[in-house]
């Protein structure tokens, strides 16, 4: 007894007559089925081609169709050829034109010799089956596809809403319990004579023909009521990605397909030339190998849907632009965000660089111009300080600039004063780390000489728009780490906050501050605030910030820190 395949082709026919003269040669009986679309001259050189091999047999045409019975009437017909001229196959092996053996079919035809009663065929109940893609799972069954999916897809779409509306259902036939599975399967011969020749074929053919998918669904589901053993796994290593499509393999996949104890691998790429050579050349002595598992590199491929679906993290490019519902709305590395402490302090920038070993720019988001640190024209990566040119898309400038700086820290400036459109970005990004000094905008309006009454409508456009920013760190989107102080809060104890923010940039560094920056000198700050009330502006941002603020105290804090040692 040997194994018989049965090939369905309808492109590549060049390959595919490759792997029909490697069965042969092999000793399987090969009976192929050539969709009725296939040019007549194409038709011609594909069966000259394999003219000189006795046991290739071409079944009846017919024309087929993606998701239709189309398909699974061209297998009956070339399994029906199978049995009736190779009476010697006691096992049928279904396979596609693009499929490749990619063991030697003699350790096949020894595993299926010690296993001469059972039929692999991946067959699950659509209660279990969470492979499905396109949200028809038991709808296949109940439901009426009279539109093609891929030439009339909004017909197909639309009729299965107005049946959902409407609550239609078809009756699923007694004593047929549905099934999906793989459209790849290896049945023995006595299971696939009796589903031929039930005595309710032709019950079964009519309510299949109204079924989506029955390649999916027609021999998983009878093989359950006819076969003595079924194994409900493949042979073939067929995988999908998560939009429901066939992986195809390329020669680059070769150390891949050999870590896979699977007989055949679908879907080759016609040109891989290395993959045909190498699994097509005759079989040489080799090890005996374990049973067939394909599920072995699930895990690759889980790995490979998540890169397709999430993107590498802050890596935003045309062919993996990762989505927000994915999860992949992040820049590439940890980055620091600083409100306020720039107007506090005098020389922020060059102190921070310092202690926290980490390249600190300017307001990047600055309307006029994007600040970069030393006051560079063009960053890393070609990032031009244009402001047109980053406004056009603030999120991909922002994670460019971290994704051709990682390895080096890097933090800026933010305020209400800048543009606002990154804030949404910040808030949801988990490695954003956002420390603000709420109402430290003020200090650079009081320093600026001008009259309280002409800074007014100045100061209170600010304080809504950092209102509204702290409001959005707030919100249940928000995953960036978060410290929030008043500016009476933070300049009551400096000294703390300061190490607090180093530590959130840099938790695992070896060092501890030894110096601090200098904070602007505050004198009299307390009265203007209290000129803005009489105005009419109500400063609430920065708490309740002394009248009279004591700097020679502060300042002895700064100059002599209790700094751990």
């Amino acid at each position: 007894m040997t194994v018989g395949v049965v090939m369905l082709c309808h492109a590549s026919l060049h390959r595919a007559a490759q792997v029909a003269r490697h069965w042969a040669q092999a000793g399987c009986p090969v009976v192929i089925h050539l969709d009725r679309r296939v040019a007549e001259a194409d038709r011609a050189n594909f069966a000259a081609a394999l003219a000189d091999l006795p046991d290739v047999r071409f079944s009846r045409r017919i024309a087929c169709e993606w998701g239709t019975f189309s398909l699974v009437q061209a297998t009956i017909e070339a399994a029906t050829r199978m049995l009736q001229d190779f009476p010697q196959a006691g096992h049928v092996y279904l396979a596609s034109g693009s499929c490749l053996p990619i063991r030697p079919v003699a350790e096949l035809e020894a595993h299926l010799a010690a296993h001469p009663h059972t039929d692999f065929i991946e067959s699950v109940t659509t209660a279990d089956v969470g492979w499905t893609v396109g949200g028809l799972n038991k709808e296949r069954f109940t439901l009426r596809f009279p539109f093609s999916w891929k030439k009339q897809r909004q017909f197909f779409d639309r009729y299965v809403r107005l049946q959902r509306r409407l609550g239609f259902q078809r009756r699923i036939p007694e004593g047929i319990v549905p099934h999906l599975g793989s459209q790849w399967w290896c049945l023995t011969r006595p299971t696939l004579q009796a589903i031929l020749h039930h005595p309710d074929r032709a019950r079964h053919d009519r309510y299949f023909r109204r079924v989506w998918i029955p390649d999916e669904s027609y021999f998983q589901t009878i093989v359950r009521q006819l076969s003595t053993r079924v194994e409900s796994r493949s042979l073939t290593l067929s995988k999908f990605d998560f939009q429901g499509r066939p992986y195809v393999f390329y020669d680059d996949h070769m150390h891949l397909l050999r870590r896979t104890e699977a007989f055949v691998a679908r879907k080759i790429w016609p040109q891989a030339d290395q993959l045909y050579d190498t699994y097509l050349a005759p079989a040489t002595e080799t090890a005996s190998r374990p049973e067939p598992n394909p599920g072995k590199i699930d895990r690759l491929f889980a790995k490979a849907v998540e890169r397709r679906t999430r993107g590498r993290p802050g890596l935003y490019m045309q062919s993996r632009f990762p989505s927000k519902a994915r999860g992949a709305n992040r820049a590439a590395a940890p980055y620091g965000v600083f409100e306020g402490l720039d107007d506090l302090f005098s020389d922020f920038h060059p102190w921070l660089a310092r202690v926290a070993e980490a390249r600190v720019h300017g307001h990047l988001f600055a309307p006029d111009r994007a600040q970069f640190s030393g006051g560079e024209p063009v960053f890393k990566g070609g990032l031009s300080d244009s402001a047109s040119l980053r406004d056009y898309n603030p999120r991909s400038f922002l994670t460019s600039l971290i994704w051709n700086t990682r390895g080096e820290r890097q933090c800026f400036q933010f305020g209400p004063g800048d543009v606002q459109d990154i804030a949404p970005f910040l808030a949801g990004d988990p490695n954003a780390s956002i420390a603000i000094v709420s109402g430290a905008f003020a200090i650079p309006l009081w320093r600026s000489g001008r009259s309280v009454p002409e800074i007014r409508a100045e100061a209170a456009r600010l304080q809504k728009i950092e209102a509204d920013f702290i409001a959005l760190l707030q919100g249940p989107e928000t995953k960036a780490r978060t410290r929030v102080w008043t500016l009476a809060d933070f300049v009551e104890d400096p000294v703390e906050h300061l190490h607090q923010i180093v530590d959130d940039l840099n938790p695992r560094a070896p060092h501890r501050m030894t110096e601090l920056p200098r904070m602007v000198d505050l004198s009299g700050f307390g009265g203007f605030l209290q000129e803005l009330r009489n105005q009419g502006m109500q400063p609430v941002l920065m708490g309740e910030f002394p009248a009279v603020i004591e700097m020679d105290r502060i300042g002895r804090g700064m100059v002599r820190p209790q700094l751990a040692r």
